[in-house]
């Protein structure tokens, strides 16, 4: 089994739902219904026309995703805010550590990014892959969340790439 990374596509923004929808992993991103995952996921997928989006694929089918939020601001430019997902069938098996690889070549090579930064919500396991991957905590904003009477804390992560 081989994982390639690409530029994203907009007509991948339906894999994007699909992850979105999977079980649990609204409980990681603070969405609620079908609308708004439509909603968010054109958002990520915008940025696909700046080529600031990387799509992987486990032997030519999609898996995971991630996007660079790009500043449009030059005093802004130098910081970034992103997302990733990876469809639950291929989490484990390195998808999500070598699109953040690739993301992280992305962002400091082509967009001169220095300082890439998240946000991860209480309770994510994503949240051990951003450690491994050299990102610190700076900063938990709590009770962000509420869902169905139960408070999530957004955790925010950061990493110098300079």
């Amino acid at each position: 089994m081989t994982i390639s990374i690409r530029f994203a596509e907009e007509a991948d923004q339906k894999y994007l739902v699909e992850w979105l929808l999977q079980p649990g992993v609204l409980e990681g991103f603070p969405l609620a219904d079908l609308r708004e995952v439509e909603d968010a996921a054109r958002i990520w997928m915008s940025y696909s026309k700046l080529n600031g989006v990387l799509m992987a694929l486990w032997d030519g089918v999609p898996c995971g995703i991630a996007t660079l939020y790009l500043q449009p601001y030059k005093k802004l430019s130098h910081q970034c805010l992103f997302a990733i997902i990876v469809d639950e069938k291929y989490r484990g098996k390195g998808v999500g550590t070598q699109l953040m690889n690739e993301l992280l070549t992305l962002a400091k090579e082509t967009f001169k990014i220095e300082l890439l930064h998240l946000e991860v919500y209480e309770g994510n396991p994503a949240k051990h892959l951003y450690e491994r991957m050299g990102f610190e905590q700076y900063g938990i904003q709590r009770h962000f969340i509420k869902d169905q009477g139960k408070y999530l804390a957004k955790v925010l992560m950061q990493k110098k790439l300079v």
